[in-house]
């Protein structure tokens, strides 16, 4: 098997991080090609003394690092082309510098990738100790971030549930469960949500996706979807969310994709 082939099934969970990171996937996937690249243009660099998605990740890890303080700054990758793109940007700044790039980096690794401490020491090139510190650093900074009115579109009701308490628990208010492409719009609308969790698949076969739609149409806030099956969200060919969370869930996870969510938006306030 080649190494493209060997790679190819770890290329969507890759564009996930890489968009959590950046925070939108024009941005994301950008780094995503950029790693592909590097790889292709050296693939006798490519590590194998480990399996080939830790590899992966190693790579995209060394181009990340050596580039991303200057995201905000570069025309060349331009990770918020609209009216707004000032205000965003010094928005991300702002709440950017309140957790530390590295501890960005560790949490998202553990809690979203699911890498454990040691692999991520490996990727960031840091020991288990420092990797500990900086998960709880990055933790610490989340709970004292912003608080923002939570809309959750979700059919299965103990999921709904679970999520609900995890949101709160966060410090955030909900502002109800839709369980309806209808509904959820209709929620939208009377609550203004700062944040949106959806489900792709609702309860009268209605589609979370056209859901969300409906509702960015109408006004603009952070999304995070949550599915069973990211990769048909990841492929990296057609505009798609910029972060997701696979179901099953843990309870960290949510807690990293909000706070990856908010870091980019003014949210709506409690």
């Amino acid at each position: 098997m080649s190494l493209g082939q060997t790679l190819a099934p770890h290329l969507p969970l890759l564009r996930r991080y890489s968009r959590a990171l950046a925070g939108d996937q024009h941005h994301g996937d950008a780094y995503v090609k950029a790693t592909l690249q590097a790889i292709i243009a050296a693939p006798d660099q490519f590590p194998s003394d480990v399996d080939a998605r830790l590899g992966l990740y190693r790579v995209f890890q060394v181009i990340w690092s050596s580039t991303h303080d200057d995201r905000l700054e570069s025309d060349s990758f331009d990770a918020y082309p609209d009216a707004d793109d000032d205000a965003r940007r010094l928005l991300a700044e702002q709440r950017l510098g309140r957790i530390p790039p590295l501890s960005r980096q560790a949490l998202l690794l553990t809690a979203m990738e699911g890498f454990s401490n040691a692999d991520t020491a490996y990727l960031m090139g840091l020991d288990d100790r420092t990797v500990s510190g900086l998960v709880n650093e990055a933790l610490s900074e989340i709970d004292s971030q912003i608080k923002a009115k939570v809309l959750i579109i979700e059919d299965e009701p103990i999921i709904a549930m679970d999520i609900e308490t995890i949101v709160r628990d966060l410090g955030h208010d909900v502002t109800g469960i839709a369980v309806t492409r209808d509904e959820a719009v209709e929620q939208a609308r009377l609550h203004k949500p700062g944040l949106v969790l959806a489900d792709i698949q609702l309860a009268d076969d209605s589609s979370g996706i056209d859901a969300v739609a409906d509702i960015l149409r109408e006004i603009e806030v952070p999304v995070i979807f949550i599915t069973a099956f990211p990769e048909r969200l990841l492929t990296g060919e057609r505009p798609e969310p910029a972060f997701l969370i696979t179901k099953p869930f843990h309870r960290n996870t949510v807690r990293a994709a909000i706070s990856q969510a908010l870091f980019f938006f003014d949210a709506e306030t409690v």
